[in-house]
């Protein structure tokens, strides 16, 4: 019942974003590292479902994602710009089908802001560098830092780690 009800608010938490939102933002980034391509451009660059996701807030279908399962260690980027946002030991199961994330990497890569679309109050996740949409973060993880970054799939790409990079740690 727990794992049903916690599907239910990640369905409603992750619906489509694409309404006006307040823009009350937390990050650090500088407009110089900022990725700014047309629209155009962009459609060129992304898949139908990244752009979807990324340019027009957009969110998959629960239990659908590429790296909903995934446990493979490595490092998470954004589909948009290729910026790195989590790695492995960041993310956990949470049955709300989703991939889920207890941090963020360190430097002010994900900006943070007040999303009150569709009558609820939550935190709108996107990428720093190339302002994608990513998801929405709660502060119901199970984890020590208490959040759950909960992010499409398609918003990502993956980059396994390599016995050489284990090997340089």
């Amino acid at each position: 019942m727990k794992t049903i009800f916690t599907f239910l608010i990640c369905m409603l938490a992750l619906a489509n974003t694409s309404w006006a939102q307040s823009k009350k933002s937390n990050t650090n980034a500088t407009n110089a590292s900022k990725v700014k391509l047309s629209e155009a451009e962009w459609k060129a660059k992304l898949t139908p479902e990244q752009y979807y996701i990324l340019r027009e807030k957009g969110t998959e279908r629960a239990f659908t994602g590429e790296f909903v399962f995934t446990k493979e260690k490595g490092t998470y980027h954004c589909a948009g710009c290729g910026e790195a946002l989590f790695t492995d030991d960041m993310k956990f199961d949470s049955d709300c089908g989703w991939p889920s994330f207890d941090k963020e990497i360190a430097g002010g890569k994900i900006k943070k802001t007040q999303d009150n679309s569709y009558g609820m109050r939550r935190i709108e996740i996107t990428c720093a560098k190339c302002d994608g949409h990513l998801g929405h973060i709660f502060d119901d993880g199970p984890t020590a830092t208490g959040q759950r970054y909960c992010v499409n799939s398609g918003a990502l790409t993956f980059e396994k780690k390599t016995p050489e990079a284990k090997d340089k740690k």
